[in-house]
């Protein structure tokens, strides 16, 4: 195949990211033709499909989803080596995977000062709960809040937070105000269900400096932060959350803090990348941005 393996590379990463050919053309100046031919020879150089075309959109096949991700590390890879015999700022494109409630409550309002201090990186921002396949998705880091499970990612620990237990007014007036653990007999709470599983978690409660678990019933199983902290505030049971995330509901006296004297255990917010390859540059400073960014919310009481 007579081409720049690199550059059709970066041509195959662009039509996957802006969906179709004629924006990837436009972005890295080339005929639309030229595009195509590049294409279709990557395609029989491989002997596989990597795109399915229709007339609206360009979208990955399963094998180009894998090339995709394969792309994304190598070019980063080689972003890496390069940036070692220059002094250059870091540049290009950075795909960060975050929990929605940390990236609107803490990282978007301060991403302005990143922009400013990178412009020459190009930020691309999603939003899931779940563990991603970094690799497999072309993501460079995921900023995440919970215990983090087993897996081939290296995390790097920012911050803790603060988390309460709370439920709503007509819950509290329904089944009774719990003062102690052993009053939780006969409250339900809301189950945040696992995502690898199914299964819900337990409320977890510090008696003297060791977590408790405690399964209570519950009418209703969710997955994701927001819908699981409305169905608190809706009366449907006890939740467990992180206190930055409600405080707005607590002053307005939607959602009331129980059991003040055995909090739920201070949760984790981590950043994680591959834990197989080095750092491209603009993943190291964006991370490292990050993590002067949550000590600083830490230092100032924030979480």
């Amino acid at each position: 195949m007579s081409m720049d393996r690199f550059e059709t590379m970066r041509l195959f990463v662009r039509i996957v990211e802006r969906g179709n050919f004629a924006s990837a053309a436009r972005d890295l100046r080339l005929p639309r033709a030229t595009v195509t031919r590049t294409i279709q020879q990557l395609e029989t150089h491989l002997g596989t499909r990597l795109l399915e075309r229709t007339t609206r959109a360009v979208r990955p096949t399963d094998d180009g989803n894998v090339y995709y991700g394969r792309c994304v590390q190598l070019l980063a890879d080689l972003d890496e080596v390069e940036s070692g015999f220059r002094a250059s700022e870091p540049k290009g494109p950075l795909c960060i995977d975050m929990q929605g409630t940390l990236a609107r409550f803490f990282v978007l309002p301060a991403l302005p000062d990143f922009i400013r201090q990178h412009p020459a990186i190009e930020l691309r921002l999603s939003e899931t709960d779940r563990m991603v396949d970094l690799v497999e998705e072309g993501v460079d880091c995921v900023l995440r809040a919970g215990v983090l499970p087993d897996s081939s990612l290296v995390g790097r620990k920012v911050a803790e937070s603060k988390q309460l237990t709370l439920a709503s007014p007509g819950y509290l007036e329904r089944f009774g105000v719990p003062l102690s653990l052993d009053d939780l007999t006969g409250h339900r709470m809301v189950a945040y269900a696992a995502s690898t599983t199914g299964q819900p978690y337990a409320l977890d409660f510090d008696v003297e400096g060791v977590v408790r678990e405690v399964l209570l019933p519950f009418d209703v199983a969710v997955r994701g932060a927001e819908i699981y902290t409305a169905a608190g505030a809706a009366g449907l049971g006890l939740i467990q959350v992180p206190h930055y995330r409600v405080q707005h509901q607590i002053d307005s006296g939607e959602l009331v803090p129980v059991l003040r004297d055995n909090p739920p255990p201070r949760m984790p917010i981590s950043v994680l990348h591959p834990g197989h390859r080095n750092l491209s540059p603009r993943t190291r400073v964006f991370t490292d941005w990050l993590a002067a960014l949550f000590e600083g919310l830490q230092t100032e009481g924030r979480l």
